[in-house]
Order: C-alpha cells, then sequence, then structure tokens
C-alpha cells in the first residue's frame, strides 16, 4: 500500500503525506454514507418530528428506544442501534440485563446502558403507582398487579403480597428465587416477612416461564404447607396465583385453597 502511495505521489509531483491524508478522508467518508444518520433522513420520518406532528403511539419500539439514546455510534445510527437491540434481545430480555451486561453490547457504554436500565426501572415504578391504593379482591387483580413485576423472568420467582385491613398491598417481597420446592419456600420465612410488616393477610404469588400456569404437584404441597402454618399462626393466605405468560391460576377459585 506504502508503494502504491509512492508512485502515486512521484506521477502526480505530490508529497507521500498529502496523499495519504487523502486517502484517509476519502475512506472516512465513505465509511459515514454507509451510515444514514437520523438527520439525512427526511424531517418527517425523524423519531422527534414524528412525536410531535404524530404523537407517540405512531412511533415505533425501535425509534422510541432512539429517542431515549439520543445517538448511535459510529457504524450505526440510534435507530439502527435500537433496531438491533430489540431484535436481538427482545424488550423483556432487554430490560433485565444489568449494568454490566448492557456494557458488554456493542455500542453500549456505561452512559447508554444507565439510560436504558433508568427507563425500564421508570416504566416499572409508573405502572406500580398506579395499582397504589387499589384493593386486592380477586385473582385477576392479583394477576394485574404481579404481571409486570414477573413478566419474562427466566427463573420461577416467589412471591408474597402482604395486605392491611381493606386488602390494598402494603408491600410485595421477592421469597426465593429458582425451581419452587419446600426447602426454598419455607413457612419460615414467608411468614416472618408477615409479621414484620403487620400484615393483616397475605396472598402467595409465583410465575411460571415456560408461559403454562397449570400447578404441579410440588406448587401444591407448598400451597397446601404454607396454609396450614398461616392458621396455626393466624395469618390468613388470600390465595396462591400461578402467573403464566398470558394467563393465571388461582388456587381459591379452583377451590383448592380453603
Amino acid at each position: 500500500m506504502l508503494n502504491e502511495i509512492r508512485k502515486f505521489a512521484d506521477k502526480y509531483d505530490l508529497s507521500v503525506s498529502d496523499v495519504g491524508k487523502a486517502l484517509f478522508k476519502k475512506n472516512r467518508d465513505e465509511s459515514k454514507s454507509k451510515n444514514t444518520r437520523i438527520k439525512d433522513i427526511c424531517q418527517d420520518e425523524r423519531p422527534r418530528e414524528k412525536l410531535e406532528r404524530y404523537g407517540p403511539d405512531s412511533l415505533s419500539n425501535d425509534e422510541l428506544l432512539a429517542l431515549i439514546l439520543r445517538t448511535g455510534h459510529q457504524s450505526e445510527n440510534a435507530i439502527a442501534m435500537s433496531h438491533r437491540l430489540i431484535n436481538e434481545y427482545g424488550l423483556d430480555k432487554l430490560s433485565d440485563l444489568a449494568l454490566k451486561e448492557l456494557q458488554e453490547i456493542k455500542g453500549i457504554g456505561f452512559a447508554k446502558a444507565c439510560q436504558i436500565i433508568a427507563l425500564f426501572e421508570f416504566n416499572k415504578r409508573h405502572a406500580i403507582s398506579k395499582r397504589e391504593g387499589k384493593p386486592i379482591k380477586c385473582a385477576k387483580d392479583v394477576y394485574d398487579y404481579a404481571l409486570p413485576l414477573l413478566s419474562g423472568k427466566d427463573k420461577e420467582h416467589f412471591m408474597i403480597l402482604h395486605l392491611d385491613s381493606k386488602s390494598r398491598v402494603i408491600k410485595d417481597e421477592i421469597i426465593s428465587i429458582g425451581i419452587l420446592n419446600a426447602s426454598l419456600v419455607h413457612p419460615r420465612e414467608v411468614f416472618k416477612s408477615a409479621i414484620k410488616e403487620s400484615a393483616n393477610a397475605i396472598v402467595l404469588v409465583h410465575n411460571h416461564p415456560s408461559g403454562d400456569a397449570e400447578p404441579s404437584k410440588v406448587d401444591e404441597d407448598v400451597t397446601n404447607r404454607l396454609n396450614e402454618t398461616g392458621k396455626l399462626l393466624k395469618i390468613k393466605i388470600i390465595d396462591h396465583v400461578i402467573i403464566g405468560k398470558d394467563n393465571y391460576y388461582s388456587f381459591r377459585e379452583s377451590q383448592k385453597l380453603i
């Protein structure tokens, strides 16, 4: 390559340095031309302008995430980067990635990783705030409350909802993570939490990552064991609800919890 530059420089009476700089600029410009910048997109199709003109509903998931990230990197713009992230991970998995895991993704540094985590955490808190003060009257209420917290988890999460005398959630707490069994969900851990929060009653909740909400024999055994302990301690278990992909199973509604 260097010999070719020298020959070219000699032929046209130019310095090797000038030829080298010209080639570098040419390669850089060609590289940039392959990456469509957001400002090069038709104005009506830019995310900000679309949001202003047509409202947030008009934006795709890629465009919404691009507005949060604001910039891409040298080989792709923010929209292309957002499309790659959502296409590769999906929103559920993306929302579960830790700060360090996000930074291992091409083009995602510390700042962008923080932006992504803040986005999903803010959304989670917003969902929770909308439910605050709403009493738990049935299994559907439990499902609506727990779904945003447990959706997309690739492991079983066993959670307790602590209720006050008006059946409102005082606090939700994850007791165990992993395949549900009697050793992971011990009555001591479940009711220690309930006593600490001065709960009037509790609701047991756990997810099935498979998406099938039907209970297993272990689910039934754990439920019966905790229910008997609750009766001894005079802390009522209102229900045990299993969260599936698009459905739920209620031990109370199935009359398996009395």
